[in-house]
């Protein structure tokens, strides 16, 4: 007896999956091989010969078998600490800042009004992070981007306005902002802080970039907690110097945590993450010693960026230097410029078609010393 074939992986595709994802493209990473890798705004500094060893012996050590158990615990108070979160505040980690990002939409992902049909609404200004947009979008909610000024201030007026008209679940405010990496006007963030907390969003205070940043909009919210009950402060170890264990954190108050936490998968940061983690913060001097060190790059990099011709360069408080490529008419200088860095083997990203205000823009990673210097040289050859 014949049995019926089963359909094409390419008709499954159009009968179960959905549309919207369909349409999506992936997140792209460049391929790094062989070039200065200065594309992802990593830090670029390892640990020192006698710190790999210790932290060898220790996640050696680590029991593999076992899930996560008390030591999950151990990390969220060691960060609690580190970052001097309030009382009544509580802490949940995620699997980069990411899944964080995830677990808020999924959490706040509410039906659709029965009597307007309103998709509830995450609201950022961009260009911003991507995973906003993205994130939003499979939790079937909308996301309504406002954009900043032609210099990548916050539009005060057009936030307050899209806030008033949409009554967002969620308002996300990056700080530093990716890509710009500019701190906003802190009078222009309590505006727009309070007008969400008028209408009863939360927000979202994104401050992945914070080890490299003058200023903590943290500060604010630590100093007048009851003002900034809407309030979660989101921060990521990838800055910090360990991108590659995945460990992202958010604390707010207790109640708003304990809902998110709800939506977290068991046991989603493994033992090996922790440990990493926990050993960090142990040697939180070595990474801020590491930080300066990106900073005084970056000061550097800013001094040389600004002598070269065809390049507007805006000023940076985290590790990543936003420029604009004079591009004549009907070309893509861009385009031209990423190129042919790649010739020279040094590896950036191209955000010129990431959004309008980003037109003929590139972002630079601050590197090494060394690397740093090979960008520059790459990019007087290349303009």
């Amino acid at each position: 007896m014949n049995r019926p074939l089963a359909p094409s992986a390419e008709a499954l595709v159009q009968q179960r999956i959905r549309s919207d994802v369909q349409a999506m493209h992936a997140y792209g990473v460049q391929d790094p091989q062989g070039m200065v890798k200065l594309d992802a705004m990593e830090n670029p500094f390892r640990l020192s010969a006698e710190l790999q060893a210790a932290l060898g012996a220790r996640l050696g050590a680590v029991a593999l078998n076992r899930y996560p158990g008390v030591r999950v615990n151990d990390l969220r108070q060691a960060l609690a600490q580190y970052a001097q979160m309030p009382s009544g505040y509580n802490i949940v980690l995620g699997n980069g800042s990411d899944e964080l990002i995830s677990l808020i939409s999924l959490a706040c992902a509410v039906p659709r009004d029965a009597r307007t049909g309103q998709k509830p609404v995450v609201l950022a200004p961009v260009p911003g992070f991507v995973m906003y947009a993205m994130s939003a979008q499979l939790q079937g909610m909308e996301f309504v981007g406002v954009p900043l000024t032609p210099d990548f201030a916050l539009d005060v007026p057009a936030m307050l306005s899209a806030i008033a008209r949409t009554q967002p679940a969620v308002v996300y405010l990056a700080y530093p902002n990716n890509p710009t990496a500019n701190l906003w006007n802190e009078a222009d963030m309590a505006q727009v802080v309070a007008a969400a907390g008028a209408c009863g969003s939360l927000v979202v205070l994104d401050e992945a970039y914070q080890p490299f940043a003058s200023r903590s909009y943290w500060d604010i919210v630590r100093a007048q907690p009851e003002a900034h009950s809407h309030v979660l402060l989101m921060r990521t170890l990838s800055k910090f110097g360990l991108a590659g264990i995945r460990l992202g954190y958010l604390m707010g108050p207790a109640a708003l945590v304990a809902e998110l936490d709800k939506v977290r998968p068991p046991y989603n940061i493994s033992v090996l993450n922790c440990e990493c983690a926990l050993f960090a913060l142990e040697h939180a001097d070595a990474f801020a010693q590491q930080a300066q060190a990106i900073c005084d790059e970056r000061a550097r990099l800013l001094q040389a960026l600004r002598t070269m011709p065809r390049l507007t360069v805006w000023d940076s408080q985290a590790n990543m230097i936003l420029v604009r490529v004079a591009s004549p008419a009907g070309v893509d200088a861009a385009q031209r410029v990423f190129e042919a860095l790649r010739r020279h083997g040094v590896l950036i990203k191209n955000v010129s078609k990431m959004h309008p205000l980003l037109a003929d823009c590139l972002r630079l990673t601050v590197g090494t010393a060394d690397e740093n210097t090979q960008l520059l040289a790459a990019l007087e050859a290349s303009l």
